[in-house]
């Protein structure tokens, strides 16, 4: 590893996107106040919160018993981060009051000894870290104290955040390898990245170092979570589960960690956790771990929208190749700890690779996570979707085929909230002389390390179209280079600078120019999108046979809405003409694809039959964005089809 190749994210980003500033503004203005008045259980019909209750008990301004889930704390501190990154972008004084208000609120839970927990403040603080396996304090402490950062940053208030480095203060007296300390590690990762994120703003030692434990110490044997639960007198939850260890990434240590297993969710955010530390203490074994767990997700265990985690049992990876589309979990949160993840590798190393993972799960993956107004959700996300199956068939119940007004478990909804409202700092990160575009969405920066006294504008119609164009305006003579992402599914991509044609070399996936750039430049892509037909690896047994249609990034799929029932007896041919159409009725601007294919015809009532042939009757087929399914009446859905 090469210390001067890290990059940093461009800060101050402002976002003005024609695709993604509609989307941030749909949180802001309906996805927030609505996720507001679920933690506050004010939405009639959907599941309770009891989130901010259970604060209030342990504030002692109600009484009552603790209820939820045992993480429920997770769901205010991801709604504040969220709410911090919206007021980077939009000032806001009724937002930032009701944040405050939820902080105030948290912070009358603080115990004298930094402590901040519901669970055990209403339940008996003697009881607490006895079950670090499941009960998620340093889960929701990690997100507290992500939440912390974030708002203090967005508005100087830093009330929380000197709560909350109390609060670490207290778990690094708990926690670490002197004698009288729990040995442990938590059952849910994030703190890991939370440490690291604290460390990098208040370069203090002891966050580091308590990372840093947290990564080493797990996968030590014996297993500190089967040695906790001997000690507390109950069974190893998953003792009889192909899992065991794996379910928490603690079967071997980090670096002898060669796939991707377990939950999915915790996975990518321990390795994102091992990537912060790996680039921040510059250790080549961990960076290599990093890459190696980076491959086994991408390369053998992500479906095409990105998605990971395809079962149900564990909301876990199983094996490679193992991507069934109906039988999927593909929770939205693993998605988001996906791009977590992703941005964390391509600060150690700007690989076009990394921000190819980037852009798919943010158009597919993630997005699909919200319906377009903002108000109901996915948990889990299918690649297909048939509603009386997945009602009637146990295995498929976890899928469900009508996006949810809330959950009991609700960590998904506030998760891809405060991705969306922080997008602008995935777009662009720089180094000495280097300013690279990983994702092309209109936006405003100024650039600090590649060039002193630069700013660049992008004007984006992306995904739709593929022609961004920047404007670059720098006081500097000095020559610094530009990179731009070439993305993988490009198979045309020109450069030209103020009208002229621009010859720049490809290197790792970016295209890039080293030149003075003092004064004010137009940079005009040209990037070729015609729709296209994508297959996948022949290990991929469930796809085997089956073709699906992308357009740039975006994923389509075939709903019933506009193809009848029985998509299954759909089939289409590999090279058949696939025809751009507006679909303005789903969302303005969105581009839909027809193309023609055939519905095998059903002959009789005879459930096996001597084969004679097959009857087709052609059929038009309209492919919608994937993210856009289950937006209007509940029906079957598909991604791949049969070639025919």
């Amino acid at each position: 590893m090469n210390p001067a190749l890290f990059c940093d994210p461009v800060t101050g980003v402002s976002v003005s996107d024609t695709f993604f500033s509609p989307v941030m503004e749909t949180v802001r203005t309906r996805m927030l106040p609505y996720q507001w008045k679920a933690l506050h259980d004010e939405i009639p019909g959907a599941e309770p919160s009891h989130c901010v209750q259970n604060f209030r008990i342990a504030a002692g301004l109600e009484t009552g018993e603790f209820q939820g889930f045992v993480f429920q704390d997770s769901d205010a501190a991801k709604w504040i981060e969220a709410a911090a990154y919206s007021l980077r972008q939009h000032p806001d004084p009724e937002l930032e009051a009701r944040a405050d208000q939820l902080i105030d609120l948290i912070l009358q839970t603080q115990q004298p000894d930094g402590y901040i927990g519901t669970y055990y403040t209403i339940n008996g603080l003697e009881k607490r870290w006895t079950d670090v396996t499941s009960n998620h304090e340093l889960y929701c402490a990690g997100h507290l104290l992500e939440a912390a950062i974030a708002y203090a940053q967005a508005t100087g208030k830093d009330r929380l955040l000197q709560a909350m480095t109390r609060f670490v203060d207290y778990i690094d007296q708990v926690f670490g390898p002197e004698e009288g300390k729990l040995h442990g590690y938590p059952g849910h990762e994030i703190i890991e990245m939370a440490l690291l994120r604290l460390y990098e703003m208040e370069p203090d030692p002891k966050y580091l170092r308590l990372a840093r434990y947290f990564i080493e110490e797990r996968g030590k044997q014996p297993c500190f979570f089967a040695e906790e639960a001997r000690r507390q007198g109950r069974e190893y939850p998953w003792k009889d589960s192909p899992f065991r260890f794996g379910y928490y990434q603690a079967a071997a240590p980090v670096r002898e960690q060669k796939d991707a297993v377990g939950h999915a969710v915790r996975a990518v955010y321990l390795y994102s956790g091992m990537a912060d530390a790996a680039r921040l203490t510059g250790d080549d074994s961990l960076y290599q771990a990093c890459r190696t767990l980076w491959d086994s997700v991408t390369q053998k265990r992500m479906y095409l929208t990105g998605a990971i985690g395809s079962s149900a049992y564990g909301e876990s990876f199983t094996m490679d190749y193992d991507l069934p589309p109906d039988l999927v979990y593909g929770e939205t949160c693993a998605s988001v700890g996906l791009a977590f993840f992703a941005r964390r590798m391509l600060r150690m190393d700007p690989d076009g690779r990394y921000a190819d993972v980037l852009e798919k799960v943010l158009y597919n993956g993630i997005l699909s996570g919200m319906s377009l107004d903002g108000t109901k959700f996915f948990y889990v996300n299918p690649l297909e979707a048939y509603p009386e199956r997945n009602r009637k068939v146990q295995e498929l119940r976890h899928a469900k085929t009508r996006r949810q007004a809330w959950f009991a478990c609700a960590c998904c909804p506030p998760n891809l909230a405060r991705l969306m409202e922080s997008v602008g700092d995935y777009i662009y990160m720089e180094r000495e002389g280097q300013l690279f575009v990983h994702l092309y969405i209109g936006s405003r920066a100024e650039v600090k390390q590649a060039a002193e006294d630069t700013r660049v504008e992008m004007e984006s119609r992306y995904p739709w179209k593929g022609d961004p164009c920047l404007q670059v305006e720098s006081g500097s003579d000095r020559e610094w280079t530009l990179a731009l992402h070439v993305p993988a599914w490009c198979r045309g991509f020109r450069v030209s600078i103020d009208g002229k044609e621009a010859e720049g070399t490809v290197e790792k996936g970016y295209w890039k120019l080293k030149r003075s750039w003092k004064g004010t430049h137009q940079v005009r892509i040209s990037m070729e999108m015609p729709p296209r037909v994508v297959r996948a690896d022949p290990q991929v047994r469930s796809a085997i046979g089956k073709i699906a249609v992308m357009r740039g990034p975006v994923v389509y799929c075939l709903e019933e809405a506009d193809n009848g029932n029985d998509l299954h007896g759909l089939e289409m041919a590999a090279d058949a003409p696939l025809t751009e159409i507006r679909r303005d009725d789903l969302a303005a601007g969105m581009i839909g694809i027809r193309a023609l294919g055939r519905r095998i015809c059903r002959e009789g009532e005879e459930l096996y039959r001597d084969w004679d042939g097959e009857i087709f009757q052609e059929q038009e087929l309209l492919w919608i964005p994937y993210y856009a399914w289950a937006n209007r009446e509940e029906g079957e859905m598909t991604v791949w089809v049969r070639r025919s």
